[in-house]
């Protein structure tokens, strides 16, 4: 393993830079070409497939690395409380304005306010989006500092997990009623934390890693706050047999591409 003393400063930053830049654009761009071309006339539909790429990232990939890093398990769980109840208390801030209604309650609104109504906490999923395209700059300033290839193969890896978790988040921002250049905008914000993530490491990496347990739980409180508080009380609207097994089917889904993408990052 190389020594990070004896990189060269520039060539070594600007590797990091290069690779958090196209792990970020080329994700979005994927992402936003089959969500926006593909499956925004599925949206309620993929709402299902977002929710198993959500949890799975938790309790599959998240958690466990968070976990695993040898912090207090007490004090990962307080973060995760915090987390949870910040987004709760943020929801209810973002929503103090707003008149809450169900249709047919007589109440009269501008079209599409229902629909914007559908997936009121949606804009909430770039905040945990945020958080993990942050962890994953790191990942890749540490893996460019132990070696050339080491860090290729890791921009790689992240490239393939992010598509898909990209993906996700753009369903979840066109269900929450966010017109498509609304939600790319606001999808390229969120990306652009892993360029944060991976400068910040480079130049003080043994302090940013330190924070990386704290952060990788708080991105998992807003995938599952997201999951459960926002999308799944949707799925419960449709309770026919045949729509249940479908979305039970793309929940699936979504959890085998994750774990599939899981599996081949651990053979690299």
């Amino acid at each position: 393993m190389e020594n990070p003393a004896t990189l060269p400063l520039l060539p070594a930053l600007l590797w990091v830079l290069l690779a958090t830049i196209s792990v970020g654009l080329v994700s979005l761009t994927l992402a936003a070409l089959v969500s926006f071309r593909w499956l925004a006339r599925f949206v309620q539909r993929m709402v299902s497939f977002s929710i198993g790429i959500l949890l799975a990232t938790t309790f599959l990939h998240l958690l466990p690395e968070a976990f695993s890093a040898g912090r207090d398990v007490e004090h990962l769980f307080g973060i995760m409380l915090a987390g949870l109840l910040s987004l709760f208390f943020l929801e209810k801030l973002a929503l103090f304005r707003h008149s809450h209604h169900y249709e047919g309650d007589g109440h009269h609104h501008e079209h599409g306010h229902d629909a914007r109504e559908a997936g009121r906490g949606g804009a909430l999923i770039l905040i945990g989006s945020g958080l993990h395209n942050f962890v994953d700059g790191v990942l890749i300033a540490g893996a460019f500092l132990a070696g050339p290839w080491v860090g290729v193969v890791a921009t790689l890896s992240i490239l393939a997990h992010e598509v898909p978790h990209k993906i996700g988040d753009f369903v979840v921002l066109l269900n929450a009623g966010l017109g498509r250049r609304q939600a790319f905008e606001l999808a390229l914000i969120s990306t652009l934390m892993i360029v944060l993530g991976g400068v910040s490491a480079y130049f003080l990496l043994e302090h940013v890693q330190a924070w990386v347990p704290d952060v990788l739980v708080l991105a998992g409180s807003s995938f599952i706050y997201i999951a459960l508080s926002d999308l799944v009380p949707q799925m419960q609207r449709g309770l026919a047999l045949r729509e249940t097994v479908t979305q039970a089917v793309l929940i699936a889904g979504g959890i085998a591409v994750i774990l599939f993408l899981h599996g081949v990052s651990q053979v690299h």
